[in-house]
């Protein structure tokens, strides 16, 4: 498996993926204009020409927003979505980034054990945040040296 950064010809597949994981998925556009922001940093876990996983953040001023981490339902549990999110705040703090924040649902255990792993801290809830279902966000945080 290669980690690497995401282009436009992974878009397809990164939608596809995209698509089944969540209720409300991000448009190709979507993904496009994050592309398209050189402060921004998307990642592409790949085997042969498959794409496994993706995750992305939005960087502004020494901050990193994670838009996304995912991976595709056949490949969880493999560890992927782990070796992305390591790559993916390598990646950012050569870029200068020195703290990462998050919104994840609230019943999302498996994804909230992996932002724990990585010293990411509860720091509160953004009430009904998420839609269909609705749900409250926990919000996180990871300061650099944590």
């Amino acid at each position: 498996m290669n980690i690497r950064e995401m282009c436009t010809a992974d878009l397809e597949q990164v939608y596809a993926i995209e698509e089944k994981l969540f209720s409300i998925p991000w448009s190709k556009k979507s993904f496009e204009d994050a592309l398209a922001n050189s402060e921004n940093i998307y990642l592409v876990a790949q085997e042969e020409n498959q794409i496994l996983g993706y995750c992305g953040l939005w960087g502004v001023v020494g901050e990193g927003q994670i838009t996304n981490v995912a991976v595709d339902k056949m490949h969880q549990k493999k560890g992927i979505g782990g070796m992305l999110l390591a790559a993916l705040l390598d990646k950012g703090e050569k870029k200068g980034i020195g703290a990462y924040t998050l919104e994840v649902r609230e019943s999302n255990k498996p994804a909230l054990a992996l932002y724990e792993k990585f010293n990411f801290k509860n720091v509160g809830i953004r009430k009904n945040y998420y839609e269909e279902p609705t749900e409250h966000a926990v919000i996180m945080w990871r300061k650099q040296g944590t």
